[in-house]
């Protein structure tokens, strides 16, 4: 039996174009088969027909009809004859036949045609070589072939005129505006799989009906002109013999050059890769038989393109598939001038060709190779750097690189090289197949192995360019992790698993499932009563509506669809036959032949992928292709399985019954066999541990599994009455036959029939297929991981230089798309024809992924892969409520090894996370994308173990990240210390010659200097920034706990700190460096500090370390500044002294020093704010040890004003100058106090500054005075002209009120004077002096002027000694007596009149007026209140007052005469009563005198002690005022034990009296001396009435300027006996001893 190939490609009619709408049917052997209709004069239907054909002795009949409105008219008939029709593998050009109008017929049969029409078809017609014919008739055929073949040399001349002419680009009829011809009429035969606009990406279902449509139409003919001449050449020449082809080799450049093109062209050219990025190696140069011209164009990318396929009918069996159809539509529009490989080689051609060329051996072999390695080196060198990047190039575009007149690249005779060249090519791939795995790699066809084409420049300039330093950390071998994830793949191993694997993909894809057997279904009404194919249910009108496919018409409820087999080809085939039953098989045959056919026509890109990834050769893919295409047409037929399903349980199924709960049982049905399980009553989760046997016979089979609680009540029976279900529906699962391989253990959702169904829950089966002839093939899911893995590899590791290309995808079901176009139709209609879940793809391809996670997009891939496969196990939906933990752990990947492969995951990311900076290099926006998604990666992994494994607490992603972030920048940190000379050098440094300054012992850090750490700062500030700017953007999916700038600032500073701290504590035992260098090192430390690390939230808040690691070195500073401070001071003041103190400025009235002192004490004070330290402890010691400083300064300057000043008061404006300087001292320290933190300095420096402040102000007050008391001898002269002025007045105390003016008059002329002397230089002093200085002076002169006065007038001196003591202990002594008369009688002992005092009074208040100044002077307040006033009016009011209030103001105001003893001279003990009469209110005291004690005198001569009693105070002079004791002999402690009694009058109370206790030495014939005194008050006793005590004894009476004052007054009054014994008593002191 043969096989006839037809193609109906096209027509030529005459007639207006209008006119026709024409299609064509086939008959042979009672078989008939009929195109689609196109319109127009030109149709084009370019269709395949396949027909088994049993006897050669008939003809083929093709009709060409016209579609009528009723009925179609014939235009016309061709008759072939069977035995006239070539035999051939591949498709040729096709002949253009007449059409004729009649038919000749011969016993009943047609045998002919006449009567032609001007109507012209172009057919091709062929019979190809039945599949499994034996080898030896396969050779007879071959030799015919090539007989019959050989005849065709004399077509060239035609061949050559086609050639020249381009065709006009396709006619109209082939558009798709055309909607007739596109979809015709349903029940074509078939529909097509292929369009004509580029493919859809990935699988579709739905494609276009027409066939018209399957190809593009202007480039064919052409092509096949080319190709029949050519081969006909080419087949006389095989037998050219080696050395031609050595010598042809050697050419091949300089040919490149003249077929048209310069080697870079080529070159450039060559290095475009096509759209399925084969490489040479992975294909085992399976450009074997590309022509020089095709190699040139396109190089070893092994990219084939259009037509290639055409070349010779012989190429078939080595690349089935060359021709991409997809091709032609990327070269759509263009003017075909592409020409393409003439060579080809038979069917037997290697077996041939071993023969012919076994005497050279392998030594020929290995110097081919050589010759072309070199050729190729050679070649290479000549190119520029740019065409080395094939990356840059578009792989997916392919170009037509001729112009579009541009001539064939080379005469057809060239052929004749070709196919001698193809010969050697063969035996050198023979060879490597074969090759000893120690061979050099150019042996081994890898991509340098020498098989080029005659024209193709060499292919070793395609090596991967050098990567730059970024790419290489990539591409680096993994330290840790999934190291041998890809070695763990058995499957690229497993040879005998991958040759299965093999098969099974090439017949998933010859006859692919997406678009052959699912139903398109649409809803539909039965206008007549119809059945359910499924349940046999009625179907009838709007209330009975079901589903129809548009494809084979069956039909059934909306609830059956999903049971149906998916046998849609089959039934459309079964429709479409026109014949008997016994046609049915013959016509399924040829529709599914015709669609293996049209697939491996359409897509040669998908089987020439399938072979690459296997690596299997030509010759064996073209047979297995063969074997599958059998196997798929014999699968129906003799396809048998035996399964064995166990129904274990279900979980979560819906209550159906009032209860709440359900009775469920199983019904498990294949094909027509049903069986159920027992039922479980009340149960939601029931198990039933069932098994069932089955066999079946068609692989299009479902098993469907349905779940239901059973009803055993009316209403249930009436349901079952009128729906054949008496029982509620639970769910159902269908599981397609084919999909099942293996044992298998699953869990299955339950599934809904129709929206209405509340299904919920789950059902686990256990499910064991044995398929006949595959009864020990490893189940469908380790077959798909092992295509999956095998393609990965292949595209990644071979075609990509293990860079993995990310498919360009968009949608919700974007990652679902694993690979381009081509390999992601492969493993989906894998897994679809085999069952395979998406998820496990998924789960698969993230495995695969795994190995390669750290390549350029990777990341992101997988992150979102993991998130759906998140999604899918975590987000449980309403039909189930099967934990996420039960859900993954029933999935088929393998749920030990999923989370084996996560963990291992996890701990690669984690270290490769903790080398970020070197991974994913911030120069480079698409590392840091990956980098971002390898953080959303591990959050997927965390999430996939909180919510789908369920673990209580994993790692937080945040935590994980941030754990490694600052494991990287610990690394970071420690690579930048290391290595700072050099770094800083490479990035800052612009003078390229200084490195050379510094040995390499000297690089890191030093104790003799400090330039290591400013570099080291600088290094970290651009790590913190670049995290900050460049990681922080990018890392930013947990912004509350991650901010990588935050933590690399944190990380580095502490890490800095404790080196830093380290470092600066060496330099403190050693001090090797200035104190400024440290200083600078300080400010750059807190720049570091305040700039990226003050606000962290580890640190906020917190006073810093930083500063006590230099806290010793700025004390150091601040001592050196010290010196410095006071060594500016000097200089400042000589240099002030030498110009002489000037004023700085009219304004300023103080001279330059000052301001020079302060000028520098702010400068070194503006450091150490500007250090601003954080530690407040550190603070306050830097402030204390500058407030010392101040203090230092301010004070050497005031001493040494202070001790030069006196010799200035001559001088007239200096001194003002000089106290200006000290008070402008005072304000800028003030302004210091301030600036330093005023109120918050800290205490000891505020103490410190504050008692400068005061030193200073005593200063002030100190030069004041000496500057007031160079002014008293002039005051003095004054004061005695108003003396003797005042003398001079006379008058009774009692002015009358005439002579008031009188004495105004008298105290002008006493002031005159002293206001001549004030007034000049007063008003020096307010120009000259500031306000505060000037106040001061005046305050002083008022002083000087006040005492003077009362000295000089109102008190004038007694004697020429001071102190009323001496003169009276002088007067105590007999012979003194008369000098105290006489100085009582001396002019200057005058008392002053009250007239006098009243003149006096008056030019007081002139003097007060004057200081005062109209407010600019003295303050009236101060003048008022001023002591020296006070006492000078204090003086003269005394003037006027009786003895007895003067001696009573003495008592109240002397409070501590006796008090202060120091070193008492003995005690004496006394009592004493205080009694007050009740009536009269007289006071009494009585005094008893005990003993005195301890006595302290030193005498030759007799010691005879007593006791004096005095009582003093006002009204005394009428009593009895003081009493003795009797003397007791030489007795230091002696006993008196007497008591006295003092009338005291009523006038006045006790506090107005006090007891002088005075112990003395009696002594015969002269004055008692004086032991020691005591003074007791009554009002210490006035409250309690008595007392008892020892009163210790003093050598004198203590007064104050009061008391010297009333006894001054007191003293003048000689007449006066108690004034004269008052002065007497206060007078007293202790007498000098013997023998001192």
């Amino acid at each position: 039996m043969s096989l006839l190939c037809v193609r109906v490609k096209k027509a030529k009619l005459q007639g207006p174009p209008d006119k026709f709408n024409t299609y064509v049917t086939l008959k042979v052997q009672n078989v008939k088969s009929t195109t689609v209709a196109v319109r127009g004069d030109q149709p084009c239907w370019e269709q395949d027909f396949m027909f088994e054909i049993s006897r050669l002795d008939l003809g083929l009949i093709v009709e060409v009809w016209n579609k009528g409105l009723i009925w179609d008219t014939l235009v016309g008939t061709v008759w072939i004859a069977l035995k006239a029709i070539n035999q051939s593998d591949e498709e040729g050009p096709g002949e253009w036949s007449t059409l004729e109008a009649e038919v000749v017929m011969k016993h009943d049969e047609i045998c002919g045609t006449k009567n032609p029409t001007p109507h012209k078809i172009l057919l091709d017609t062929r019979f190809e070589l039945p599949f499994d014919i034996p080898e030896e008739e396969a050779r007879y055929w071959t030799r015919k072939l090539e007989q019959i073949n050989s005849l065709g040399d004399d077509e060239y001349s035609f061949q050559e005129e086609v050639q020249k002419k381009p065709l006009p680009s396709a006619a109209s009829q082939c558009s798709f505006e055309d909607a007739d011809s596109a979809v015709d009429d349903r029940d074509s035969d078939y529909r097509s799989e292929t369009s004509n606009s580029i493919p859809p990406p990935y699988h579709t279902t739905a494609q276009p009906n027409a066939s018209v449509h399957q190809f593009t139409v202007p480039s064919r003919l052409q092509q096949q002109g080319v190709l029949r001449e050519s081969c006909a050449d080419s087949l006389q020449n095989y037998d050219l013999d080696y050395q031609e082809h050595v010598a042809i080799r050697r050419y091949d450049s300089i040919d490149s050059t003249v077929s048209g093109r310069t080697d870079l062209e080529t070159t450039s050219e060559s290095s475009q890769m096509t759209s399925r990025q084969c490489s040479l190696g992975s294909r085992r140069s399976l450009d074997l038989s590309d022509s020089p011209a095709d190699s040139s164009r396109y190089g070893s990318s092994c990219n084939v393109s259009q037509g290639s396929s055409h070349l010779s009918e012989l190429d078939h069996s080595h690349e089935s598939a060359h021709g991409s159809e997809q091709e032609d539509d990327h070269q759509e529009g263009e003017p075909n001038h592409s020409y393409h490989s003439l060579g080809s080689y038979q069917k037997d051609g290697q077996a041939r060709l071993r023969e012919q060329e076994e005497p050279h051996g392998e030594d020929e072999e290995e110097k081919v190779c050589e010759t072309e390695e070199k050729r190729a080196d050679h070649s290479a060198a000549k190119l520029p750097l740019e065409l080395e990047k094939p990356k840059d190039v578009d792989a997916g575009a392919q170009v037509s690189y001729h112009g579009d007149n541009e001539p064939p690249p080379f005469p057809p005779a060239r052929a004749h090289w070709i196919r001698a060249i193809s010969k050697v090519r063969l035996q050198l791939q023979e060879g490597q197949d074969e090759a000893d795995p120690s061979k050099p790699p150019w042996l081994k066809g890898g991509p340098a192995g020498g098989l080029y084409g005659i024209d193709s420049m060499p292919d070793l300039r395609k090596k991967k360019p050098i990567p730059l330093v970024s790419d290489l950390s990539l591409v680096q071998s993994r330290k840790a992790g999934i190291t041998s994830a890809m070695a763990t793949r058995t499957s690229l191993k497993d040879e005998e698993l991958k040759s299965h694997v093999y098969k099974k993909t090439l017949q998933a894809l010859i006859y692919p499932i997406s678009c052959t057997t699912p139903h398109n279904f649409e809803v539909w009404t039965a206008t007549t009563p119809t059945y359910c194919y499924e349940c046999e249910g009625l179907l009838w009108g709007i209330a009975r509506q079901g589903m129809r496919c548009g494809e084979c018409g069956v039909k059934c409820h909306e609830k059956c669809q999903d049971l149906l087999n998916a046998d849609c080809l089959q039934r459309a085939a079964e429709k479409s036959s026109k014949h008997g039953a016994e046609d049915r098989t013959q016509n399924f045959i040829m529709a599914m032949k015709d669609r293996m056919k049209i697939r491996e026509r359409n897509k040669p890109e998908i089987f020439d992928l399938i072979r690459d990834v296997f690596c299997e050769s030509k010759l064996t893919h073209a047979q297995q292709m063969k074997t599958v295409k059998q196997s798929v047409l014999d699968g129906t037929s003799k396809w048998s399985a035996k399964i064995t399903i166990t129904v274990v349980c279900a979980q979560g199924l819906q209550a159906k019954d009032k209860t709440g709960s359900s009775d469920p049982y199983v019904t498990v049905q294949v094909g027509k066999t049903k069986k159920r399980t027992k039922t479980i009553f009340g149960n939601l989760n029931p198990v039933w541990e069932e098994k069932f046997y089955f066999e079946c016979h068609n692989s299009s089979d479902r098993i469907k599994v349905r779940v239901w609680d059973e009803d055993d009540d009316i209403k249930s029976r009436v349901k079952q009455r009128l729906k054949r279900e008496s029982d509620d529906f639970l769910g159902q699962t269908i599981i397609e036959v084919r999909t099942l391989s293996g044992e298998m253990d699953v869990w299955y959702n339950l599934e809904k029939r129709t929206d209405k169904s509340a299904v919920s829950g789950a059902i686990r089966l256990q499910i064991s297929v044995e398929i006949k002839g595959e009864e020990k093939v490893a189940p469908y899911h380790i077959q798909y991981t092992c295509l999956h893995e095998n393609l990965f590899h292949h595209l990644t590791d071979v075609q990509g230089n293990g860079v993995v290309k990310i498919p360009d995808a968009k949608g919700d079901d974007a990652w679902k798309v694993y690979f381009d176009e081509t390999a992601q139709e492969i493993v989906d209609e894998f897994a679809m024809r085999y069952g395979i879940e998406s998820i496990y793809q998924a789960m698969t391809h993230f495995a695969c992924l795994s190995s390669k996670y750290m390549c350029p997009g990777v990341p992101a891939v997988m992150s979102t892969l993991l998130a759906n496969i998140n999604a899918y196990y975590a987000h449980t939906t309403a039909s189930t409520n099967v934990s996420a933990s039960d859900r993954f752990a029933a999935s088929n990947f393998g749920k030990e090894r999923f989370v084996k492969l996560l963990d291992q995951l996890h701990n690669s990311l984690r270290i490769d996370l903790s080398m970020y900076r070197n991974n994913f290099p911030a120069s480079s926006r698409e590392r840091l994308q990956d980098l971002k998604s390898t953080v959303d990666l591990l959050t997927s992994i965390t999430f996939f173990r909180m919510k789908v494994q369920e673990l209580q607490s994993p790692p937080r992603a945040s935590q994980v990240v941030k754990d490694c972030v600052k494991a990287c920048l610990n690394s970071t940190y420690e690579y930048i210390f290391n290595n700072c000379h050099e770094l800083y050098s490479r990035e800052y440094q612009t003078d390229p010659n200084k490195n050379q300054d510094i040995p390499p012992e000297e690089q890191g850090p030093s104790i003799r200097n400090l330039d290591f750490w400013p570099k080291l700062i600088t290094l970290i500030v651009s790590i913190i920034e670049e995290d900050k700017n460049s990681y922080t953007p990018v890392l930013n999916q947990f912004p509350q706990e991650l901010a990588v700038g935050k933590i690399s600032a944190e990380v580095m500073w502490s890490l800095f700190a404790q080196d830093m701290k380290y470092a600066m504590e060496e330099h403190e035992k050693h001090r090797l460096c200035k104190s400024a260098d440290y200083m600078n090192l300080h400010f750059k430390v807190k720049w570091l500090y305040n700039e990226y690390v003050r606000d962290l939230p580890a640190f906020k808040g917190k006073v810093p370390e930083y500063p006590a690691w230099f806290e010793q070195f700025v004390m150091q500073w601040l001592d050196e500044n010290e010196d410095v401070s006071l060594e500016f001071l000097h200089g400042a003041l000589e240099r002030d002294k030498k110009d002489g103190f000037q004023q700085t400025s009219e304004h300023a009235l103080f001279s330059c020093s000052v301001v020079d002192v302060f000028t520098q004490l702010n400068q070194s004070f503006e450091i150490i704010k500007k250090l601003e330290c954080p530690d407040p402890v550190i603070v306050a010691h830097y402030n204390r040890r500058f407030a010392k400083t101040i203090g230092k300064v301010l004070m050497q300057y005031a001493d040494i004003l202070s001790k030069s000043f006196e010799s200035y008061c001559s001088k007239e404006k200096l001194p003002c100058i000089l106290m200006n300087n000290i008070q402008q001292l005072r304000v800028q320290l003030e302004k210091m106090f301030e600036a330093m933190g005023g109120k918050e300095l800290d205490a000891e420096a505020s103490d410190h500054l504050k008692e400068l402040q005061v030193k200073l102000n005593n200063v002030l007050d100190e030069l004041s005075a000496v500057f007031g008391n160079s002014f008293q001898t002039r005051i003095d002269e004054c004061v005695k002209q108003m003396s003797d002025i005042l003398c001079q007045v006379k008058g009774t105390g009692n002015v009358a009120a005439n002579a008031r003016n009188t004495v105004a008059q008298d105290a002008d002329n006493v002031l005159r004077p002293l206001m001549d002397f004030l007034d000049g230089n007063l008003t020096l002093f307010a120009t000259v002096c500031e306000k505060t200085v000037l106040k001061r002076v005046l305050k002083e002169l008022w002083r000087v002027v006040m005492n003077t006065m009362e000295k000089l007038i109102v008190l004038p001196p007694l004697t020429d000694h001071t102190g009323t003591q001496l003169i009276f202990s002088a007067a105590k002594e007999l012979g003194h007596l008369s000098k105290l008369k006489d100085h009582m009688v001396r002019e200057e002992t005058r008392s002053l009149t009250p007239k006098q005092c009243a003149v006096l009074d008056l030019a007081l208040d002139t003097i007060k007026q004057y200081f005062h100044a109209g407010g600019n002077g003295l303050k009236k307040t101060f003048l008022e209140k001023s002591p020296d006033l006070q006492s000078l009016r204090y003086a003269l009011s005394l003037y006027t007052q009786t003895t007895d209030t003067l001696i009573k103001t003495f008592v109240q105001t002397q409070t501590a005469q006796g008090s202060g003893v120091d070193d008492p001279v003995g005690e004496v003990s006394i009592q004493i009563d205080l009694y007050t009469h009740p009536g009269t209110g007289e006071h009494k005291v009585t005094v008893k005198v005990v003993a005195a004690n301890d006595l302290k005198w030193q005498t030759s001569g007799m010691f005879r002690p007593f006791v004096e009693i005095t009582m003093i105070g006002p009204h005394q002079s009428d009593k009895k005022r003081k009493f003795t004791t009797k003397s007791k002999s030489n007795n230091w402690a002696p006993k008196y034990n007497e008591t006295f009694h003092f009338i005291l009058g009523n006038e006045d109370g006790p506090d107005a009296y006090e007891l002088q206790v005075c112990v003395k030495d009696y002594c015969f014939a002269r004055e008692d001396r004086v032991l020691g005194i005591a003074v007791m008050q009554l009002r210490d006793i006035a409250d309690k009435g008595s007392c008892a005590c020892w009163c210790p004894l003093g050598r004198r009476i203590h007064m104050d300027e009061t008391g010297l004052t009333v006894l001054r007054i007191l003293s003048q009054r000689t007449n006066d006996e108690v004034a004269r014994e008052f002065v007497k008593l206060k007078s007293e002191s202790r007498s000098t001893e013997e023998g001192t």
